[in-house]
């Protein structure tokens, strides 16, 4: 056929074995290569064999890989299932895989979390192919098949050394032990379990591949009872390996226990073994490597001599077996030296041969004498012969290896007596741990016997294989054709068949000179030429070659002949059997009779476990032992074999695969030595067989939910076989591909992968188009609103432009216009301001040139004057200068002239002409100065007349001017005065000025300190101002560091203090727990006690014991009351009891004991974590109520009485003045007859109550002294309350005095005040007096505190009282229009809807402190009672005598009968009607019916009404009596009924109420608080049933439980199929190809739960307990429970099933937990913490659901999931499965990325979560309003002979 590309396919490879390549080219017919591509990019050519044409294997899809079952595959074939193996264990870390009925395992070399009891117990139940590939799967079908099909089963487990067959060997059978359980005291599962550290610490050894390798095989039977228990154990071991006892190869061990004995040598005990390090050794040291890492020797003997002690092995023989093994260490040490060529010789004195005969009691000459000598026997002498060296120490190491071998044997032996019991064994499980197929460089006889061995298991399984698919085709009626399987029958032939190699073996032993290379030829003649499976190496004539059916495997016949015989020196065992040493002498005599030198066992365990025939003619020891190994062998595995054969067997094959590195510290994959393994297990012939026939299988139904993409609607038919026929022949041409069975089809190998790939295709086409036309349509419509989006920005952008064009426009035209007018104004402006600018400078200019010439005008004028002055002056001056100068001049001019006159007139005169012309100038002259001097007169008259007018004004001026003068000298005078004033003011001036000069220069100085000081400050001030700065940030972040301190110290507080409250809750739950687990325990051993003694025919009447929750009464309580004829028969008991076995009630006594006194300190423990929980609860800043000491809460609830005392008071009061001014308005007048009866009542009630108020403070003072004068007496004497009987305790104060013995109340006086006087009655008298007054002073306080918050709180309770006043007239008025009868029913109707709507209100309204005082007190229900009469209407009358009264009568027709004086609640009855009573009531009560017709809680109700009257009557017997039978008859009917989850509901329920009664009316003021007045007269008055209490407490916590075991048992089945397999949404999750081992099918069938039917399961449990008067808090605590059952109980399925952790189921998951919530938020219980427990569930829907690639995502799931745990999330991680190829696996790097951030998590390693943890249970106190005196009861209980008091 041709292959397309892209086809991936399998080629072999030298290194990998097989490399994944992919087709690059299609393959056509004749093509003689293959173009590859390798995965990692690389181009190959594959040549094809040109012989075979064989193509290579084809790869699964991608989808298939990782299956949990091998068949599952489609293609079938070496490479495919290597690949898958290897995929599961690295990617995902899952070491099982299923190969049809064969568990593969392989050794992950590292300790798994996933074996412990959880594992257990999710395996337990399960079907093998409903839970992920498990031994623990494995183990479970063989019990299950075990019980069901009645047939013995084995468990064949094999592998190579290291592959891990013991330790899976061990799991297996604790998984027995776990969910068989055990029925002997003597704990046979334990027993099992311990025989493991033995035979490893025996048997075991290191070898260079396994640490701890097991050196035998070993078959344990565990045997069964009828019920399935284990009951017993027998062992069976094969071919021990002796030889390792004196050699071992480098880097391996001895046996454990040799090195064991070394480590411990130090030890007291072990000084006389003269032992020392193992180094010190022959035997010990050859492989040198003594130590195992990790491995503490001497911790490993403690282990073993402890499973010794537990399997009946005392320390006398632990110590004699210590002797031997240490015996055998220093034999080997024994130094023997050649004497000559042909002797040997010990050296005399030898320490270690000394040491060896002083341990096991053999002297030293003859030790001596025959480890160097022989005796040879002849016909009729016998020769004392010397043997060489060798052969001497070959003699003693056969010596040693034969003393191990027996001592090996006798361990055994012992081993199986401690496993085997007395009873009957009906059925067993065989466990095998066998080696597996080896093959070394050098195999001898071990490996030979070995690979026999496995020839003879691997015929024995291809024979089941072939039978099971043989079975299946006829089955389901397809045609069967002969499958074709490997048959290694002639390899058998060859080993074991006459003239085989076996049997010329044990010729050539007989032979007297007989040799290996005679055996060797022999073997070459016989079968070389005969034989295609035997061979002969070419290079060797000493060996030969062997085709098994694993491989082909070479033997050399070196030591065959010597190893076959076995021969030890008879001598040497003679001197032995001579010891003086018992238990050596023991090994040598009682060994030989039963146990073979191989270690076969076949004669131990007391009987035969098999129908098979013993073997006949055994011989004595002397012919046993000479038999060969070889022979002893061949029987004991033809014994084997028939065992296997008469079981059904389970097959684990295990491989070690990968081979740890140390250096790197991680597992790396070794392809070549897992081939080898595949090939030698079997594996690959399964598949062989398997894919000759139909491998692939599945159901009509199966197939078409799977398939059902590849059909047409019209294809589609009802009948879905005919549907999946039409279809397969359409898609399947060729009908010889498939097969058509009754309920499953049958596919050859690849067609499912076929069918895969059309469907992908289909899927994938289907995608296409999906995602084409989605992509259109995401295109289109990206465009269209591309397209809208670009038209409306283009319409807004369009208008955004026209409004901004318009706008520019309209700012251009304003701005033209704004820069016009601002231009014109800036001009204007501008021109005004330089005008006004220019008319300012003119009119300054012009002022100024004004001004400047005036100025110049005046100054003209001014330097005119000044000129003219000037000049007139400088004019006179410079005049009168030239004048004088001239005068001078012309004086001196004219002196000279006149000189020179003179001279000249003297000559003149000399001459007459000159005096002529002298003459005639003088003439001139004369005449000017004539004219001048008229002038001159002139002037001078003008002068003078001025001048007298001058003098005339002189005078008078003068006058004036002498007045003025006068006036001016007494001015003067006056001045001269002031002057000296003004000379002393002067000087004070000038003084002053100094002064002003000096404060200027101070001033001066002082302003420049100031300025300096300003600057200086003002610095300061700016630094003041930074630095204040500064301090304010500071203080700012000191103020928000503070706040934010404080907020966190606040938080921390609060944190801290939560914390510790929730860790006292916690410690709370978890001693509750400790508490409850204890009462479970004690309740599974009272019934494993009942059953021993139903099973030894011991009546149950003869049995009387002490209850563990008794003190004072615990010798009266037995189970004699349920029967009246008891008593006489207890006698006849005790004497069939004495005729029991001693040991087993000794033991059962002691058990009892010690479970009573844990259970004593587990209470007293619960209750200290209760109080001290409550001392935390008080430090919390909460409203919670503080708890004080005992005796000052019960004061201040003696307080709280008397201040309600005095309210009561009051308000009869009151009630008397509104019956006076009621009386006005006719209703009811005085002296009627019901007003007389109420006052007479009321009346009596108030003195009553003062009654009441003095015998509180009589008995406040006695009590205190009671009390006191017990602490006294208990310090004196020894307590004895616990010893003290009910019937002793005389009245109320003794009984509480060994009540209050029990609390923590007790307070030890001071020793001196005992010696007052003997009986300390002034030291009790002096501190009641001081008691006493202290309660005193604090009521005194507490009435004064109370009295105005009473006031005003009455005030409110008398509105209240009106309101419902007016609502009861309206209902009276209805009532009064009824008839009689139905007036009293409607009456009866109203009290009770009343009661209860009081009960609510009450529970409603408990934390208000005075409030609730009012709801069920007398009073009320008396102002009720007489507001119905009083307030009637004036035409009204009343009357209740007559029978003619009005029909509007308005007195309420069932107040006046009912007095409270006529009927007190209680009931009478007589002692021989209490078994009827029991019967009646409990035992043959219906609970259907008493939870519809009647009211909730009424059997209990009954049953306290009835213990009041035993305690109102002082009958303590009667009330003994009265709780025993109870308690004993509740347990009776849950025993009988258990699984009834309405009874169990119903008796809780009514235990509960009865609880809540005894508590309610036992006196206790702590619960007296929510009682009526009329309630707390019914108190019980002479018994305090405390302790009773708690036993009614514990038998209610039982019921509990049984309720949730009875919930857990109808739910458990529901919750896997409706949870996770059941499709709520359908066509969400696909169906996967499944192999051999089917699951549960996801679609819905008939019989099939759903999620509807978890939820219709969850309505009818709520319903029922409602239905039933269950508390409402209980009932939280049940749907709690039910929830986490659920939610625990999926995630651990969802977590051990790799078929269930895909997307689609976590979205299936998700919606299935939301309509779980949905239930929840219906039923109101969504804030109780139920949807807290799904919370990891939903967490782990979440992480299947989320992305799983990159950081980011781990970061996401880290955050996310807080309530998985670390292993759970990497579980889930490594689990995801994709269900179609669209999904990505979650790659191995991101895991580890997922490890790494999870690293810092504190939590617990486990995986699982514990679905049997039952939350501790609470009872919270709960009482009831209803009146004992109004319960009627119904004569359908067949109570008529009870006696209403």
């Amino acid at each position: 056929h041709g292959a397309s590309s892209r086809a991936r396919v399998w080629i072999p490879d030298a290194e990998e074995v097989w490399k994944s390549a992919e087709l690059n080219k299609d393959y056509k017919n004749g093509d003689a290569s293959l173009q590859l591509m390798l995965e990692d990019g690389t181009n190959i050519e594959h040549k094809l064999d040109p012989k075979t044409k064989n193509l290579p294997y084809l790869r699964n899809p991608d989808i298939l890989v990782g299956e949990n079952d091998l068949t599952a595959l489609s293609y079938l074939h070496e490479p495919a299932v290597l690949h898958n193996l290897k995929v599961r264990f690295m990617d995902s870390k899952l070491i099982y895989t299923y190969c049809g009925i064969v568990l593969v395992a392989i050794n992950p070399y590292e300790t798994l979390g996933i074996y412990g009891s959880d594992i257990i117990n999710a395996y337990s139940g399960q079907n093998m192919g409903d839970m992920d590939p498990h031994i623990f799967a494995v183990a479970e079908e063989a019990y299950k098949q075990m019980a069901r099909d009645e047939r013995n089963q084995s468990i064949i487990v094999s592998g190579e050394s290291g592959a891990g067959k013991t330790v899976s060997a061990k799991y297996a059978m604790r998984y027995f032990a776990t969910v068989s359980g055990s029925t002997s005291e003597a704990n046979v599962e334990q027993k099992v379990l311990a025989s493991n550290p033995i035979m490893e610490a025996i048997g075991n050894a290191k070898t260079t591949r396994n640490d701890n390798s097991s050196r035998f095989g070993k078959y344990i039977e565990i045997g069964f009872d009828t019920r399935y228990r284990i009951i017993g154990a027998n062992m069976r071991t094969y071919l021990l390996e002796k030889s390792r006892v004196v050699f071992q190869a480098d880097e391996e061990r001895n046996y454990h226990i040799f090195y064991q004995l070394c480590a411990s040598s130090h030890l007291p005990e072990f000084k006389m073994l003269k032992l020392s390090n193992a180094n010190d050794f022959l035997y010990t040291r050859q492989g040198r490597s003594p130590v195992i890492d990790g491995v503490d020797d001497t911790k490993e003997l403690s282990s073993t001599r402890k499973a010794f002690t537990l399997l009946g092995i005392n320390e006398s023989n632990q110590m004699g077996l210590f002797q031997v093994l240490a015996a055998i260490l220093h034999l080997g040490n024994v130094q023997i030296k050649d004497r000559d060529s042909d002797s040997s010789i010990i050296p005399p004195n030898n320490g270690h041969l000394t040491a060896f005969c002083d341990l096991v009691g053999v002297t030293y000459q003859d030790m001596s004498q025959w480890l160097c000598h022989r005796k040879l026997k002849t016909a009729t002498e016998t020769y004392i012969k010397t043997i060489p060296r060798l052969q001497a120490t070959n003699a003693r190491d056969a010596l040693s290896k034969h003393i191990y071998a027996k001592l090996f044997n006798w361990i055994v032996e012992h081993v199986n007596k401690a496993l085997i019991t007395n009873f009957k064994q009906h059925s067993f499980i065989g466990v095998l741990d066998i080696y597996g197929f080896e093959t070394f460089e050098i195999n001898s006889f071990e490996q030979f016997c070995i690979n026999y061995a496995n020839e003879k298991l691997q015929q024995q399984f291809n024979m089941h294989v072939f039978k099971l698919e043989q079975e299946e085709y006829m089955k389901e009626q397809i045609p069967w054709t002969l499958i074709d399987f490997y048959d290694n029958q002639p390899c058998i032939n060859l080993i074991e068949a006459k003239m085989g190699i076996l049997d010329l073996l044990d010729e050539e032993c007989k032979m007297p000179k007989g040799s290996d290379d005679s055996w060797a030829q022999k073997l070459y003649n016989t079968h070389l030429k005969t034989c295609s499976l035997f061979e002969k190496p070419r290079m060797s004539n000493r060996a030969f070659i062997i085709q098994h059916f694993a491989d082909k495997v070479e033997y050399q016949c070196e030591g065959f002949l010597e190893k076959n015989k076995d021969t030890v020196n008879e001598e040497q065992i003679n001197v032995l059997k001579a010891s003086k040493f018992p238990l050596l002498v023991e090994l040598f005599h009682d060994g030989e009779k039963a146990i073979s030198p191989t270690g076969q066992v076949p004669g131990t365990g007391g009987r035969t476990r098999l129908s098979i025939k013993p073997e006949k003619g055994r011989e004595k020891s002397s012919k046993e032992h000479k038999k060969t190994v070889g022979c002893q062998f061949r029987n004991s595995l033809q014994m084997l074999m028939e065992t296997l054969n008469a079981t059904t067997p389970h097959y684990v094959r295990f491989f070690p695969f990968f081979i740890y590195v140390y250096c790197c510290d991680v597992d790396r994959f070794d392809p070549k030595r897992a081939v080898q393994q595949l090939r030698a297990c079997g594996v690959l012939e399964t598949i062989r067989i398997s894919a000759a026939g139909f491998p692939s299988r599945w159901t009509y139904q199966e197939f078409f939910s799977r398939y059902r993409v590849l059909m047409k609607q019209k294809d589609v038919l009802p009948d879905r076989r005919l549907t999946c026929r039409n279809v397969l022949e359409h898609l399947v041409q060729d009908q010889d591909k498939y097969q058509f069975g009754k309920t499953k089809i049958f596919f050859r190998a690849g067609q499912v992968a076929y069918l895969e790939k059309l469907r992908a295709e289909k899927l994938r086409a289907a995608c296409i188009r999906i995602q084409k036309t989605i992509r259109c349509w995401l295109a289109r419509k990206k465009y269209l609103r591309k397209r809208s989006a670009a038209i409306t920005i283009q319409r807004f952008t369009r208008g955004h432009q026209a409004r901004r064009l318009a706008k520019f426009m309209r700012r251009t035209q304003a701005a033209t216009t704004i820069q016009k007018y601002q231009r014109m104004c800036v001009e204007k402006k501008r021109y005004r301001q330089k005008q006004a600018a220019a008319l300012v400078m003119q009119t300054i200019l012009r002022a100024y040139m004004a001004r400047q010439k005036y100025r110049a005008l005046l100054r003209e004028s001014k330097v005119v004057i000044i000129q003219k002055r000037v000049r007139g002056w400088l004019a006179r001056c410079w005049y009168k200068r030239c004048l004088v100068s001239l005068v001078y001049l012309q004086c001196c001019f004219r002196r000279m002239k006149a000189r020179r006159e003179l001279k000249k007139l003297k000559i003149e005169a000399r001459s007459v002409e000159h005096f002529k012309k002298l003459n005639k100038g003088m003439e001139n002259k004369i005449m000017q100065l004539q004219r001048k001097l008229d002038e001159q007169n002139k002037e001078n008259r003008l002068v003078n007349e001025r001048l007298a007018g001058l003098e005339n004004t002189y005078t008078t001026e003068s006058e004036r001017m002498r007045g003025e003068l006068s006036r001016l000298r007494g001015a003067e005078e006056d001045a001269k005065n002031k002057g000296h004033q003004v000379t002393s003011l002067l000087e004070e001036l000038e003084k002053l000025r100094k002064e002003l000069s000096s404060t200027q220069k101070e001033k001066k100085t002082i302003e420049d300190w100031a300025q300096n000081y300003r600057s200086e400050m003002e610095k300061m001030v700016s630094e003041l101002k930074d630095q204040n700065g500064s301090l304010k940030k500071e203080k700012d972040d000191l103020n928000r560091l503070i706040q934010e301190q404080s907020q966190q110290m606040t938080e921390k507080m609060a944190r801290a203090i939560l914390e510790e409250t929730q860790q006292l809750k916690t410690d709370l739950n978890e001693e509750r727990s400790r508490y409850q687990n204890l009462l479970t325990e004690h309740l599974r051993l009272e019934e494993k006690y009942d059953d021993l003694k139903e099973e030894m025919n011991v009546p149950k009447a003869g049995h009387r014991r002490r209850d563990s929750t008794h003190s004072s009464n615990g010798s009266e309580y037995t189970y004699n009351s349920e029967y009246a004829e008891l008593e006489d028969g207890s006698r006849a008991g005790e004497d069939v009891t004495r005729g029991m076995d001693t040991s087993l009630t000794l033991k059962l006594q002691k058990r009892l004991t010690e479970l009573e006194q844990e259970k004593q300190s587990l209470r007293n423990e619960l209750e200290n974590k209760e109080d001290q929980f409550q001392r935390a609860r008080a430090r919390v800043p909460e409203p919670f109520c503080a708890r004080g000491a005992e005796l000052e809460y019960e004061s201040l609830k003696r307080q709280e009485l008397e201040s309600e005392n005095k309210k009561l008071r009051h308000d009869l009061k009151e009630i008397r003045q509104s019956l006076v001014g009621n009386a006005a308005t006719g209703a009811g007048a005085p002296g009627s007859p019901a007003y007389k009866v109420v006052l007479d009542q009321l009346n009596a009630s108030c003195e009553e109550l003062e009654v009441r108020k003095e015998e509180v403070l009589i008995l406040r003072s006695q009590l205190v002294s009671q009390k006191e004068a017990m602490h006294h007496k208990e310090t004196m004497t020894e307590p004895s309350v616990y010893v003290e009987d009910v019937s002793k305790l005389k009245d109320a104060g003794e009984l509480k005095q060994a009540y209050v013995g029990l609390k923590d109340t007790n307070r030890s006086a001071a020793p001196d005040f005992h010696k007052l006087n003997e009986d300390g009655e002034l030291w009790l008298v002096n501190q009641g007096l001081k008691e006493t007054i202290r309660l005193l002073e604090h009521q005194l306080q507490t009435q004064r505190r109370g009295y105005d918050s009473e006031v005003e709180s009455l005030r409110g309770e008398l509105q209240n009282v009106k309101e419902e006043n007016n609502r009861q007239q309206q209902l009276l008025a209805q009532n009064l229009q009824l008839p009689p009868e139905a007036r009293i029913e409607a009456s009866l109707q109203h009290e009770i809807t009343r009661l209860t709507n009081e009960n609510l209100v009450g529970r409603s309204t408990r934390r208000d402190t005075y409030r609730w005082r009012w709801s069920g007190s007398p009073v009320k229900c008396t102002r009720q009672r007489l507001s119905e009469p009083l307030n009637i209407g004036p035409g009204q009358t009343e009357g209740q005598t007559s029978p003619g009264q009005m029909v509007d009568e308005p007195i309420h027709p069932v107040n006046i009968p009912r007095r409270e004086k006529d009927f007190q609640g209680m009931l009478e009855y007589n002692k021989e009607d209490e078994l009827k009573l029991v019967k009646n009531l409990i035992l043959e009560l219906k609970p259907r019916g008493v939870a519809v017709n009647l009211i909730p809680g009424l059997p209990a109700y009954i049953l306290f009404m009835c213990l009041r009257h035993a305690d109102y009557v002082n009958d303590d017997q009667k009330v003994r009596t009265l709780l025993t039978s109870t308690i004993n008859s509740i347990k009776k009917i849950l025993k009988k009924r258990g699984d009834d989850f309405e009874t169990v509901s119903f008796w809780l329920s009514n235990t509960c109420r009865f609880l809540h009664c005894l508590k309610q009316y036992s006196g206790d003021e702590a619960f007296m608080k929510h009682n009526s007045p009329r309630q707390n007269e019914h108190c019980l008055s002479n018994f305090d049933l405390a302790e009773y209490r708690q036993v009614i407490s514990d038998l209610a916590i039982q019921i509990y439980q049984q309720l949730i075991k009875c919930m857990e048992n109808i739910l458990q089945p529901m919750i896997v199929s409706g949870m996770l397999e059941h499709e709520t949404i359908q066509g969400v999750s696909g169906v996967k190809p499944t192999g051999l081992r089917k699951r549960t099918s996801s679609i819905a069938d008939e019989g099939t739960y759903t999620l509807d039917s978890i939820l219709r399961q969850l309505s009818a449990f709520h319903s029922t307990m409602c239905q039933h008067g269950t508390d409402p808090e209980l009932i939280k605590q049940v749907v709690k429970q039910q929830f986490y059952i659920i939610g625990a109980v999926t995630l651990n399925n969802l977590l051990l099933r790799k078929d269930m952790c895909s997307w689609s189921k976590g979205m299936q998951i998700r919606y299935n937990v939301s309509q779980l919530e949905e239930w929840l938020r219906d039923k109101g219980l969504m804030t109780f913490g139920a949807k807290e427990t799904l919370e990891p569930l939903i967490q782990a829907a979440q992480l299947l659901q989320v992305k799983k690639k990159t950081d980011e995502d781990a970061d996401a799931i880290c955050s996310m999931c807080l309530g998985l745990t670390t292993a759970q999330i990497v579980k889930v991680l490594n689990l995801y499965t994709p269900v179609n190829e669209f999904e990505e696996r979650v790659s191995v790097s991101f895991i580890r990325t997922i490890q790494t951030r999870l690293r810092d998590r504190c939590e617990s390693p486990q995986l699982l979560m514990d679905t049997k943890m039952i939350y501790p249970v609470t009872f919270p106190f709960s009482p009831s309003s209803l009146a004992l005196e109004t319960i009627q009861i119904p004569s359908s209980l067949n109570l008529a002979f009870l006696t209403r008091v």
